[in-house]
């Protein structure tokens, strides 16, 4: 059984979708749940028709626990340094700067969303 997408729960749909469109996601489709949510799929160029990413926006909640058992998603740069050049110009900060975990290792650092979910950016080696 493959992986299909990860989903969150986000506060803010536009400044969510900009995060994301910041780390070469794209929007692929939005669909209404009654008047409960809205969800918002982002797909990465090349993914077909699958989402790789549910936004799930709750109308009328403004905060989540994220609670200490979620940890991260990753994604791959083919050159770090440039990636976090973009996202900065965009006002995206990494934690801390890039890291090795291990001699010889991929370099890799982590941003955070709007919300405060964690995602890892590795370097292709």
């Amino acid at each position: 059984m493959p992986l299909i997408h990860t989903c969150y729960r986000i506060t803010d749909i536009d400044r969510s979708v900009a995060f994301y469109e910041a780390l070469g996601f794209e929007e692929v489709g939005r669909i209404p749940i009654r008047d409960e949510a809205i969800n918002v799929f982002m797909n990465q160029p090349g993914d077909g028709d699958m989402p790789r990413l549910e936004l799930t926006y709750n109308i009328g909640v403004d905060s989540y626990d994220l609670g200490t058992g979620y940890g991260h998603i990753a994604i791959t740069a083919d050159d770090l340094d440039a990636s976090l050049a973009q996202l900065e110009a965009q006002g995206i900060q990494p934690e801390k700067p890039p890291y090795t975990i291990r001699e010889g290792g991929s370099r890799l650092c982590f941003v955070r969303d709007p919300d405060g979910y964690r995602i890892e950016l590795i370097e292709r080696s």
